[in-house]
């Protein structure tokens, strides 16, 4: 499902859908608490999302997406038990908060069999009710690298990672970089996405 001009693309909630693209720059915190996660702030330097790692909230793959005020938006589990272990593919599951506090599934991300890999690409598959008309989505490129798109069923690019060539030209670190999301889109699950991606590959949210 394509986003028309002026259409919203609500999966964790409409609040964090832009009318128009926004561009977002995320900085890790540093690992000091076994699990520092990351902060995203917007053009004025205002934190509107930040993660924790397992460290901080205390349970071993296991991270939270809150808002800029620590209010929790998105619970992300990776599944285990037996059926796992006897699995081929690891699967991530975000779950959303409602007002009264309770967790409602929004979200399947397929883990890579190896996060070595960076060809094939990664499936995220929607859960909710609400969500089911929009398919599927996928990320593809190289996380690592800072280079990588999230895509929809249609292959139209909804968000953008990368580093910006000045700040490449001051510090060679992938601590430092920008995610462009283009209007419509719910945010909030593009860095639930991002969540994951950061724990699978680089272990600054893992315990």
């Amino acid at each position: 499902m394509a986003v028309k001009s002026g259409s919203m693309m609500p999966i964790v909630s409409k609040v964090y859908c832009s009318p128009s693209e926004v561009v977002l720059v995320v900085r890790r915190r540093p690992n000091v608490a076994n699990g520092g996660g990351f902060a995203v702030a917007d053009s004025s330097q205002r934190v509107v999302f930040r993660v924790d790692g397992c460290g901080i909230i205390g349970k071993k793959e296991e991270l939270m997406l809150r808002d800029g005020e620590g209010n929790p938006l998105l619970l992300i589990r990776r599944k285990d038990g037996i059926v796992e272990a006897l699995s081929l593919t690891r699967q991530w599951k975000g779950y959303s908060y409602d007002f009264l506090g309770s967790h409602k599934l929004v979200f399947t991300l397929k883990e890579p069999n190896s996060c070595f890999s960076t060809r094939n690409p990664i499936r995220i598959s929607m859960e909710s009710k609400e969500c089911s008309n929009y398919g599927y989505f996928e990320v593809r490129g190289d996380f690592p690298g800072r280079s990588c798109s999230i895509v929809n069923s249609r292959g139209d690019v909804i968000a953008l990672i990368g580093v910006k060539k000045e700040v490449q030209q001051v510090m060679a670190s992938r601590d430092l970089y920008h995610v462009e999301i283009k209007a419509g889109i719910d945010q909030a699950f593009v860095f639930g996405v991002i969540a994951v991606l950061d724990y699978i590959y680089d272990g600054s949210t893992r315990c």
